[in-house]
């Protein structure tokens, strides 16, 4: 009885570790996106006094977080309004903003940034993915497009061509050469096609569905254990877990705060989830969650079908 009862206090003494959750807001403002850069993370920032994924009004700025600490490491210089979604090649930085990409050398701060001008109209570029071939893919949520640049020298990008038209496409992601896309509706309301998709053939693109639960989508990232994805989800305000084999979903066995409004472009890094709350102009960090088979009788039942 001993043995059970101090069995049963570890698994709990464990659920409790892995639910705490972490912020960081000190020089946060409307974070939309996060991205891993070198041991630490990157945070895009808006700065504006007022949420607005569409300003032009030049505030925008890149955070550097390490270790509890944040640094502003690329401050508003005019060039990024309401910076999105990241990707980095070669210490070049890639950076969604409206209606355009911002290139900058991490090499030479101090050097212009590239800019990447977008086709009139496609406004709420959103995320970015890179494949093994060279091709860095753009996500425009207002267009249903996805665009696909040459990245072949990243210091000398080629311009952004059309690629794929998916609904409301946000986060980006790239495994295995299997694209995922999470679906966001532009207009606010949820609609049938507001799902997680899978394309494959990236060269003669294939897309499919993986889930058919609707939803507002926004981050999207890969598991530690590579068969599973993390999505973020407005419509409710949640992170949710994707079984790849499947496609089954199913919210994820921590409790994160009840203040939660609008997860977005999250990063799960070194066993930790970094997870930007836009609206509440901060980042939640807390520990990749797992179980496994002892630790069952330790999860509710309710939360039992994201420990498979």
């Amino acid at each position: 009885m001993k043995k059970i009862v101090s069995l049963l206090f570890a698994c709990l003494a464990m659920s409790v570790s892995a639910q705490t959750v972490k912020e960081v807001n000190d020089g946060i403002r409307y974070c939309e996106s996060t991205y891993p850069y070198q041991d630490g993370l990157l945070i895009a920032n808006f700065g504006t006094e007022e949420l607005n994924p569409l300003n032009s009004e030049g505030k925008g700025y890149i955070v550097f977080y390490k270790e509890g600490k944040n640094e502003v490491m690329l401050p508003a210089d005019g060039n990024l309004s309401a910076p999105k979604g990241m990707f980095v090649r070669n210490n070049y930085l890639y950076v969604c903003d409206v209606n355009k990409i911002v290139v900058y050398n991490l090499s030479d701060k101090m050097q212009k940034p590239q800019v990447l001008r977008l086709p009139e109209g496609n406004l709420f570029v959103n995320d970015l993915a890179a494949d093994s071939h060279n091709h860095l893919y753009a996500s425009v949520t207002n267009t249903d497009k996805i665009f696909r640049i040459d990245i072949s020298n990243p210091a000398q990008p080629g311009q952004p061509q059309e690629w794929l038209n998916i609904s409301g496409p946000n986060g980006l992601l790239i495994h295995d050469d299997i694209l995922y896309v999470a679906s966001y509706p532009a207009d606010g309301v949820t609609k049938a096609e507001n799902v997680i998709y899978r394309v494959e053939n990236l060269e003669n693109p294939s897309v499919q569905k993986l889930t058919q639960t609707t939803g507002q989508y926004d981050g999207i990232a890969l598991a530690a254990d590579g068969k599973s994805l993390y999505v973020t989800n407005w419509t409710p305000a949640q992170i949710s877990r994707i079984n790849l084999s499947d496609g089954s979903l199913s919210p994820l066995c921590v409790h994160l705060p009840e203040n939660l409004i609008g997860p977005a472009d999250m990063t799960v890094k070194d066993g930790w989830m970094y997870i930007p709350d836009l609206p509440n102009s901060r980042v939640l960090i807390l520990k990749e969650p797992s179980c496994c088979k002892k630790e069952m009788s330790c999860c509710k039942k309710e939360e039992a079908s994201c420990c498979k």
